[in-house]
């Protein structure tokens, strides 16, 4: 009983500690678009490579299976990480079906003040319309991007606006266009085959397939993907940071390495347009990586279904989470402890 006390404490305060921290989780395309909001030299790169993007087409669900459209004037982009591709001969689109593995909703208030991101846990139970409960991952193979982004919008009672999807190989060439990034890293371990990349706790400092393993690993750690989402927002929160950097945002020869290192894993819907990018990046020219803030969908734990291990959607805080979308009130959402 002591021990399950003292483990409880733990937990409550390392989540705790992980609010206090408000880690900024940024995918790749929210990387880029952080370069949209940075120096105008990069404008220019930016039209000349956006049209060079894959475009997802016919994306969202049908009209009648949506949401009413949002008219406090926030938006809601869907950020899907996945690690389809070793390489880039085959698109970014080809064999998702089963990799769909991080899944974020950024939230941009209509005021354009920050970004609040949320992270949807890829062995969530929740219900997929058409197939019953699964885990929301199993969307993508049924159907597509559109059935994600209808499962996502039944979870949050909101329209998802635009959607990217972004391929984990591109990290590599990110932090090396950075020259490496540090992390604090809080739980030392080693990562499973083929890369066995030993960790230590404390600074490190990430790049290339080091970095791409560091943000992968799950199997390492006794509570799985809780561990692996930290460590990807630890990983991100150092990227945006660094990018943010005095010496990365007046560094045009910087700049336009880190744009070519994200275009060529992204895929967008058709009316994500770089006029689209640029708009939205005007309008958030103020805003700091401190005002970049995130939180996962509250959940109650992990358990089994049919013999596969799931995480369990937190049910009764659900309609807080809603209702702070419905309101443009997410930057004052303070999620419970696990």
């Amino acid at each position: 009983m002591q021990n399950e006390d003292a483990t409880r404490a733990n937990s409550r305060t390392r989540t705790r500690a992980q609010r206090r921290r408000r880690n900024v989780w940024i995918a790749i395309g929210s990387v880029f678009l952080v370069l949209v909001l940075a120096a105008g030299a990069a404008i220019y790169s930016v039209y000349a490579r956006w049209g060079n993007t894959e475009t997802i087409e016919d994306a969202f669900p049908d009209e009648t299976l949506r949401p009413t459209e949002n008219t406090t004037g926030s938006m809601n982009i869907l950020l899907l990480g996945s690690d389809s591709r070793a390489d880039q001969a085959s698109t970014e689109l080809d064999g998702t079906g089963s990799r769909a593995d991080t899944m974020i909703v950024a939230h941009i208030p209509a005021d354009r003040s920050g970004v609040q991101m949320m992270s949807i846990m890829r062995d969530s139970w929740v219900d997929i319309p058409g197939y019953g409960m699964n885990k929301i991952n199993a969307a993508m193979a049924y159907g597509g991007v559109p059935l994600v982004i209808q499962t996502v919008e039944g979870i949050i009672d909101q329209r998802i606006d635009h959607v990217m999807m972004v391929d984990f190989e591109g990290f590599k060439d990110i932090t090396d266009a950075l020259g490496g990034v540090t992390v604090n890293n809080p739980t030392e371990f080693t990562s499973g085959s083929p890369t066995n990349e030993h960790y230590p706790a404390g600074q490190i400092t990430l790049s290339g397939d080091r970095a791409l393993a560091f943000v992968r690993e799950r199997y390492a750690f006794t509570d799985g993907d809780y561990q692996r989402v930290e460590n990807q927002q630890l990983f991100l929160k150092a990227v945006a940071d660094k990018m943010l950097s005095r010496d990365v945002l007046t560094n045009p020869i910087t700049l336009n390495s880190l744009l070519n290192s994200v275009v060529p894993y992204i895929a967008r819907d058709s009316e994500l347009t770089v006029n689209t990018m640029v708009d939205l990046g005007t309008s958030m020219a103020s805003v700091k990586s401190s005002d970049i803030t995130s939180f996962t969908l509250p959940t109650t734990g992990t358990g089994d279904e049919g013999g596969q291990s799931v995480v369990y959607v937190n049910d009764a805080e659900l309609p807080t989470v809603q209702q702070h979308f419905a309101d443009d009130t997410l930057a004052g959402y303070d999620p419970p402890a696990r």
